[in-house]
């Protein structure tokens, strides 16, 4: 006689499908994208300080002051110092957008989607990379039509790319972690100075670094801006390093820039982890 064995069937619920990682990532990107286009000052407010940097200021300096250096524009010097105020100024604009949607928005009804809650630090820093380096674009563009001077190669390029890229990161991570810190908008508008627009003044956004005091200098040295605009400045208006040599004090430029961009990448990672952290831990809470 045969026998036959019949495999068990599973009437069990199933468990959910997560939903691919890239497609989840995407997804709350487009999300966040949309809501920013809705909300025209999110793209128009961070622009018009360094606009202005960019189109009145420095012109109006290089003319009272006679230049800043013989083998530098100071329109172009200022222009590329311009971005280091757009990129904070559009980052802490879109960590304060974050903070409303926490508060009023649909963050709540995310946190319970099967994705890992990185993600929603992850898709909102897509969007503000694209919309800093379109107004960091537009900084610059203003600052050639302006009468600026740049020289634009392949490796100047890339040097330019890959610092505000990480710079980005760093300050959007900044604000993410502020933003999930403080829980009244008042008291995230009132860091944005400090986060924002005192770490300019110290960069050699708008002069050298060693034309301060010696130990603001030494400051000045600390702050990824002050690396990230050396790294600007070399790919696209000063390729003898001008500024990485005040930093470093080195001989060797092409040393001196992997040294700074270093730098600027450490910070961004180690505020990217801290940023997703402190937003676990403050949707537990």
């Amino acid at each position: 006689m045969a026998t036959t064995v019949a495999e068990p069937l599973l009437h069990g619920p199933t468990a959910p499908r997560r939903p691919p990682r890239s497609s989840a990532l995407l997804t709350l990107a487009r999300r966040r994208a949309m809501l920013t286009s809705r909300t025209p000052r999110q793209i128009a407010v961070p622009l018009l300080g360094p606009a202005l940097l960019a189109l009145i200021l420095a012109p109006a300096l290089k003319k009272a002051t006679g230049g800043l250096h013989s083998h530098l524009d100071y329109t172009s010097f200022v222009g590329v110092g311009a971005v280091g105020l757009v990129i904070p100024l559009s980052c802490v604009f879109a960590g304060l957008s974050v903070l409303v949607d926490r508060q009023s928005g649909a963050q709540r009804e995310l946190l319970a989607a099967p994705i890992p809650r990185a993600y929603l630090v992850l898709g909102n820093m897509v969007v503000a990379l694209a919309l800093a380096a379109l107004q960091a674009i537009v900084v610059v563009g203003l600052s050639a039509l302006r009468g600026g001077v740049f020289h634009v190669g392949g490796a100047g390029v890339g040097w330019f790319l890959a610092a505000s890229l990480l710079f980005t990161v760093f300050m959007y991570a900044l604000a993410e972690t502020v933003a999930s810190r403080v829980t009244k908008e008042e008291d995230y508008v009132g860091a944005i100075p400090v986060l924002a627009i005192l770490p300019f003044f110290f960069a050699g956004a708008l002069f050298p670094i060693s034309a301060m005091p010696g130990a603001l200098t030494a400051i000045a040295k600390v702050l990824p801006l002050t690396h990230a605009l050396a790294l600007l400045r070399y790919g696209f208006i000063d390729p003898s390093g001008r500024g990485l040599h005040d930093i470093w004090g080195m001989s060797n430029v092409t040393l001196e820039a992997w040294l700074s961009l270093a730098v600027v990448a450490v910070f961004a990672l180690a505020l990217s982890v801290i940023a997703v952290r402190v937003f676990s831990r403050s949707v537990v809470s």
